[in-house]
């Protein structure tokens, strides 16, 4: 994690990059909002610091419009409202940053409750662009719950504005010849775009 005693040098840096209002908060440290405007409309995501590296790479990718342009893409349903949908860069090659390390729930105390977001992928270390939204609870994809040596996957942050978008994209129509082995039918017809990844303002605390 990224010590408060070099937050300073990194803001520093970051006006040298003539990007200061975009990294006035550091997401190891604190959490930020990252706004998805859509086809639909508008899903605000907020980071946790508990989860620094995964948390700091998402940011890295809407401060890098590499989200614009991209799709939500598969939806997949477990139950009556519950399940997941899944969006980001889909392992183009001009999008991918390089993978990070992986961060399971049991180090960070997350868990995939309903309005997680959580990041796919193929095996611990390979996560780069792509990110999944919880709908519902599905702790089974938590580290330790399939398997006791299970990773399960890492947690980061959970919408905070949308989940009534979230829960529209999990119910949309579904290819049912798209998709390779498991996410076979899980493919969204059409797919739904993400004009855009923002930071955005949280609102400020009301008075008590």
């Amino acid at each position: 994690m990224i010590r408060r005693s070099l937050l300073s040098g990194l803001m520093a840096f970051a006006v040298l990059l003539g990007a200061a209002p975009a990294l006035a908060q550091d997401p190891a440290v604190t959490p930020v909002r990252i706004a998805l405007q859509t086809d639909l409309g508008v899903i605000v995501i907020e980071t946790d610091p508990r989860a620094p590296i995964t948390a700091s790479n998402f940011v890295r990718y809407a401060d890098e419009h590499r989200f614009d342009g991209v799709t939500f893409y598969r939806a997949m349903t477990l139950a009556p409202g519950m399940g997941l949908v899944q969006g980001g860069a889909s392992g183009a090659s001009n999008r991918v940053l390089p993978p990070i390390a992986h961060e399971p729930t049991s180090q960070t105390g997350l868990s995939h409750v309903n309005g997680a977001v959580s990041m796919a992928q193929s095996r611990p270390g390979t996560a780069t662009g792509d990110f999944f939204i919880i709908v519902g609870d599905v702790t089974s994809l938590d580290a330790g719950k399939m398997t006791p040596n299970d990773p399960g996957f890492a947690v980061f942050g959970r919408v905070v504005e949308g989940m009534d978008l979230v829960r529209a994209l999990l119910d949309a129509p579904k290819s049912p010849t798209e998709g390779e082995g498991a996410m076979r039918g899980q493919m969204l017809a059409p797919r739904v775009t993400i004009a855009s990844a923002r930071r955005v303002e949280a609102p400020a605390p009301q008075n008590q």
